[in-house]
């Protein structure tokens, strides 16, 4: 094993449900370098994306499935109210 391999960032499959993950991302888009990251995001060759390109997709996917999915609702109870009594105004 040379020492640039024994030394070099992990490589590692991005992952946007991951946190640290986003937070690298993030990190990136402030100092435009990746300089700072502790791992080396790949991308599948099937893909047919850039690693940016690839990362804003799933990013995009990732917080729109986040805001829109529909949860299921644990059923509340009814309330019932109760009608107000009308009160007669005395004649003046």
């Amino acid at each position: 094993m040379s020492r640039l391999e024994y030394y070099s960032r992990p490589l590692v499959a991005f992952d946007a449900h991951n946190k640290e993950h986003r937070k690298h991302y993030y990190t990136f888009r402030q100092t435009h370098s990746w300089g700072k990251c502790p791992v080396r995001f790949i991308v599948p060759d099937e893909s047919g994306w850039d690693l940016i390109s690839m990362i804003q997709r799933q990013l995009l996917e990732f917080y729109v499935d986040r805001e829109f999915k529909i949860v299921a609702k644990k059923p509340q109870k009814k309330v019932i109210q109760k009608r107000k009594k009308t009160v007669d105004k005395p004649n003046a």
